[in-house]
């Protein structure tokens, strides 16, 4: 049979509305009957039944975390598994848990939100990416329910959001390149739809702008942030009357696939193309050779991503709706080599 409050309150000599007040941690409890009751609370091993308190409360003290579409990606991509270790440590820390959802379609992936939402399963929700025109940011906006977005929204700049400098750092991994004396320089992007794949495209373009390189079009590849995307740049780059020296990948999982397109294709890299890679993955400093990266604080971004929606669920003041994470670029052997230009 379950603990009940009643069963404390008897062992500890208090009445249950005292327990029920040191659960709360009620100001007005002295310090002597708190850690009396706790004691006792701990050597009966009672737990507070969550779902009568959230319906007292009406808070759960869960936050949701809607993954990627397709989700196969959450598990190819290690990104996603880093990002999400950020939010889950914190989340702990403050006693919140996590539900993850996610869809196949646009269509199931909002009906998933909406249930979510309406059905108050959670006290707020985190975007673990940022697209062009989201409906998902439109519908928390409708509904006037809390979130944080990971990435940033053209359409909603004033939202609560963590984020990279995503221009400046795809224009620092240029800038490195051109620095080791490229001038041929390609770039494996992502999905266009994504905030983030514009972005870098960006900072990639003004850095060739700035140094007076021309872009070349058919140095620029979309795909996906998955390792097929890396190889296949490779198969089409290589085979080009004339490829680029120095290449920027827009995900290090992307990187991973440039590598072993061009390990096939018989070139070695730095000596046939410097690469630089993004996110500073752990197994980007294992690759051979070890890759360049450009570190965008992974960790740190689901962490303040989960700190600030708690924030935001618990009605406290936000000194800054935007925060922005900082970058710095791993200069590791896969771009370590003067350009044969």
């Amino acid at each position: 049979m379950a603990i009940t409050i009643v069963d404390v309150a008897k062992k500890a000599g208090v009445s249950p509305s005292t327990v029920s007040r040191v659960l709360s941690n009620h100001p007005r409890i002295s310090p002597a009957t708190a850690a009396k009751v706790r004691e006792v609370l701990k050597e009966l091993g009672y737990h507070p039944n969550i779902m009568a308190k959230s319906l007292v409360s009406k808070t759960t003290n869960t936050i949701g975390l809607i993954l990627p579409r397709p989700a196969e990606e959450l598990f190819l991509n290690l990104f996603f598994s880093e990002v999400i270790r950020g939010i889950v440590t914190q989340s702990a820390r403050t006693g919140y848990d996590l539900m993850m959802t996610t869809g196949t379609t646009e269509r199931e992936e909002l009906e998933a939100v909406t249930r979510l939402v309406k059905g108050r399963r959670v006290d707020g929700v985190i975007l673990l990416y940022s697209r062009q025109s989201d409906p998902l940011i439109s519908f928390m906006l409708e509904h006037g329910f809390p979130f944080v977005l990971i990435g940033r929204s053209d359409d909603f700049p004033d939202i609560l959001s963590v984020d990279n400098d995503n221009v400046q750092a795809a224009y620092d991994a240029t800038r490195h390149l051109i620095a080791q004396g490229h001038k041929r320089i390609g770039f494996v992007s992502g999905p266009p739809n994504l905030i983030v794949s514009g972005d870098r495209m960006k900072g990639y373009l003004q850095a060739l702008k700035d140094a007076g390189i021309k872009a070349r079009p058919e140095w620029i590849v979309e795909g996906d942030f998955l390792q097929e995307s890396g190889y296949r740049a490779m198969s089409f780059f290589m085979c080009l009357p004339e490829r680029p020296t120095g290449l920027v990948a827009i995900d290090d999982v992307v990187a991973f696939g440039v590598l072993r397109g061009l390990t096939e294709l018989g070139y070695k890299v730095p000596d046939d193309l410097s690469l630089v890679g993004f996110n500073n993955i752990s197994l980007s400093e294992l690759s051979t050779p070890p890759i360049s990266s450009m570190d965008i604080g992974i960790y740190q971004i689901g962490y303040t991503a989960s700190q600030t929606l708690i924030r935001a669920v618990k009605g406290e003041a936000m000194p800054q709706k935007r925060v922005i994470i900082p970058h710095r670029l791993i200069v590791r052997e896969s771009s370590l080599i003067q350009a044969k230009d």
